[in-house]
C-alpha cells in the first residue's frame, strides 16, 4: 500500500483511450470520462473519482489499484508555464488521505484536467 504520510507522486505521459476492463472497476451511475497513460499503467478519470492502475515487478503482471473519490479532496492547485515554454505542468491534490502529486509531461492538457477536477468537485 502506499504510504500516505509523504507525498503520492504519479506521473502522466498521454491521454489514451479508456481501458475496456475499467467497467468492471465501476459502481452504478459512474462513469469513466478521460484516461491517461502512466509508465507502467493508466490513470483514469470518472464522474466520481480518479483510477490508478500501478503495475508492478517485473513482469508487472501484478497489479495496484489506487481509488481517490473526488470528495475526499479538499483543495487543488495547478501549475505551468504556459503554452511556449510548458514541458512539464502538474497538479497537486490536498486529501483526507495526505497530498498528491500528479506529474504531467508535454502535451496532457493541463486545463482539462483541471476543468475534470472542478466540474466533479463543484457541481
Amino acid at each position: 500500500m502506499a504510504e500516505t504520510q509523504g507525498i503520492l507522486t504519479w506521473t502522466l505521459v498521454s491521454e489514451c483511450p479508456i481501458p475496456n476492463d475499467v467497467n468492471d472497476l465501476l459502481v452504478e451511475g459512474e462513469v469513466a470520462i478521460a484516461a491517461y497513460k502512466t509508465f507502467r499503467d493508466s490513470a483514469i478519470f470518472t464522474n466520481k473519482r480518479l483510477i490508478v492502475r500501478d503495475a508492478q515487478g517485473l513482469t508487472g503482471k501484478k497489479v495496484e489499484v489506487y481509488s481517490l473519490p473526488y470528495s475526499s479532496i479538499n483543495m487543488w492547485s495547478t501549475e505551468n508555464a504556459g503554452k511556449l515554454f510548458d514541458l512539464s505542468a502538474e497538479v497537486e491534490l490536498w486529501t483526507r488521505a495526505g497530498q498528491i502529486k500528479v506529474n504531467l509531461q508535454k502535451g496532457v492538457d493541463i486545463r482539462k484536467l483541471d476543468k475534470l477536477i472542478a466540474n466533479a468537485l463543484l457541481k
